[in-house]
């Protein structure tokens, strides 16, 4: 059997996925690039799946956030398997417009297989992403700024949030195409969480946890940490605690990680694939991501928000 049938029959939840592609994109580029483009054709029917269970009725008694957990997973690798046995024709797609980009380009100055596909994946999610916004035109995946500030409402300064968003936007393009969330959810979340990049939490020396989704260090986490105080409802009273939080290397591994825990979690389910705005927050709150009652207010107010929209516009 050929390796790209194993690649394709392989589990999707497979931890090791992730680095047999990139060996084999170090040792065979364009079969590499073959098999990734091919993954991504998997993630577009998974996302066609998606809608489609949205769209039929749903309930009964076997109905429960463990059962749709698992019909997620089941679509997934369905998905994944479609696309090896009967292709839509993007992954073909991908492949020639790689071989465009290379071609178009110098030779010292080429990307490498997996950068240029992650550019062209990220581009044509970035897309996809901007036509779910009313009125926002495209932002392209280098955050490109427009010449004349425009002043941002909502509190918060326009220079300030179009910083945060350029310094985030490319993990969140990620994050979105690994959860099925559009990127300006997983944007705005971070921006409540942190204080659009100002309240992040640091170390007492004032060392950066690029933690900017507030995600606790529990007993599972083993990696570096920091402790510092910070507010917890109960009962809708708030009350100040100290509490571990998660300390990571870069914005990339923060929003990695979050999209790790909401696709991990079955209480996460109705979160993953959300494409309303209001419902994300929601499900986010019912989830129990947060104790703030006001937690989904406050992210679908973001999202809906100016000071968002005109940063995207930048």
């Amino acid at each position: 059997m050929k390796s790209i049938d194993l690649a394709s029959n392989r589990l999707v939840l497979d931890p090791a996925a992730a680095a047999d592609l990139r060996a084999r994109l170090g040792q065979d580029a364009p079969g590499g690039v073959r098999q990734a483009a091919q993954q991504f054709e998997g993630m577009l029917l998974h996302l066609m799946l998606k809608s489609m269970r949205d769209a039929s009725a749903s309930g009964g008694l076997l109905d429960s956030e463990q059962s749709r957990f698992f019909t997620a997973i089941g679509d997934q690798q369905m998905a994944a398997q479609l696309a090896s046995q009967m292709p839509l024709g993007f992954a073909g797609l991908i492949e020639q417009q790689l071989a465009r980009q290379s071609a178009g380009g110098q030779a010292e100055a080429a990307p490498s297989p997996l950068e240029a596909l992650q550019q062209s994946l990220r581009s044509s999610y970035a897309a996809t992403a901007a036509a779910a916004i009313a009125g926002a035109p495209v932002r392209g995946a280098a955050g490109a700024r427009s010449a004349t500030p425009v002043a941002a409402a909502d509190g918060a300064p326009a220079a300030s949030t179009r910083e945060f968003v350029d310094r985030v936007w490319p993990h969140a393009l990620e994050a979105g195409a690994a959860t099925g969330i559009p990127p300006h959810f997983l944007v705005a979340q971070a921006a409540l969480e942190s204080g659009w990049g100002k309240h992040e939490i640091r170390a007492a020396d004032g060392t950066q946890s690029f933690n900017v989704f507030g995600i606790k260090a529990g007993r599972s986490w083993s990696g570096p940490t920091v402790e510092v105080q910070t507010s917890e409802f109960v009962d809708g009273v708030a009350q100040s605690e100290r509490a571990k939080f998660r300390v990571y290397s870069s914005y990339a591994e923060a929003f990695h990680d979050y999209a790790q825990l909401l696709r991990s979690k079955p209480r996460f389910a109705d979160v993953i694939g959300q494409q309303d705005g209001a419902q994300f927050a929601r499900s986010l709150q019912q989830a129990g991501y947060a104790t703030d009652p006001m937690y989904a207010d406050k992210i679908a107010r973001i999202i809906g928000g100016a000071s968002l929209r005109q940063a995207l516009e930048g």
